[in-house]
């Protein structure tokens, strides 16, 4: 198992290589100085080139909060929810099957 981001392996004839600033979107990311959402937003970003899955195949759904914001910021699909704590089956729903995250503060 990696124990660093920069040791994760990319999966093999996953197409072009792609790296954390092709999931990164053109919003300014609206976050208070020193938030933590910053670090798991720059850890999603850099985790996901890895995996291979074509940016077009992920979505982030996500529900109140500061941290709801996170689809904003990604360069894939997503979308905000008015529910307390987002349902997995909408993400699910939206590309049947594939990934899907999930965040909220709740």
């Amino acid at each position: 198992m990696a124990d660093t981001l920069d040791e994760i392996e990319t999966l093999p004839g996953s197409g072009p290589m792609l790296q954390a600033k092709d999931f990164k979107s053109d919003q300014m990311v609206r976050w208070c100085p020193g938030c933590g959402d910053f670090a798991i937003l720059s850890a999603v970003q850099k985790v996901l080139p890895t995996l291979g899955i074509p940016k077009e195949k992920i979505v982030f759904v996500s529900g109140i909060g500061c941290s709801s914001r996170f689809p904003y910021y990604m360069n894939t699909f997503g979308f905000h929810t008015i529910r307390p704590r987002p349902d997995g089956r909408h993400g699910r729903q939206m590309l049947q099957p594939g990934p899907a995250g999930l965040g909220g503060d709740r």
